[in-house]
């Protein structure tokens, strides 16, 4: 069964950076993409940064040259850096894995606050 665990997060005041990992264990299908959301309150879980298959790498504009997604194939991890926080970037972050059959696997979540 795959899992997602995920560790990091916290509170850090705007500027400062942070490090949310994500550790897959078990035995996924061919994966499609893997990547990070966010979700303040009730909203929508919203998708932050995103990895394909094939390597390419998408990010939202609002975090475009402060966040970097990676990829540990060796580890099995998964790593967003956040620098240069935001208020708005305080959100639940949580690790997503989608494989080819359309599967999803999410990890329990992390509260990540920014806050002076």
């Amino acid at each position: 069964q795959v899992r997602l665990d995920q560790s990091g997060g916290g509170v850090k005041p705007p500027g400062e950076s942070l490090t949310v990992s994500c550790t897959i264990s078990g035995s996924p299908l061919s994966v499609s993409t893997m990547g990070w959301y966010r979700q303040v309150r009730k909203n929508t879980r919203d998708m932050v940064a995103l990895i394909t298959s094939n390597g390419e790498i998408h990010y939202i504009d609002s975090v475009k040259g402060r966040f970097t997604i990676s990829r540990d194939t060796k580890t099995n991890t998964m790593s967003l850096r956040m620098d240069n926080l935001e208020f708005a970037d305080s959100a639940v972050y949580y690790c997503n894995l989608e494989d080819n059959s359309g599967n999803n696997y999410w990890g329990q979540g992390t509260l990540v606050t920014v806050w002076d």
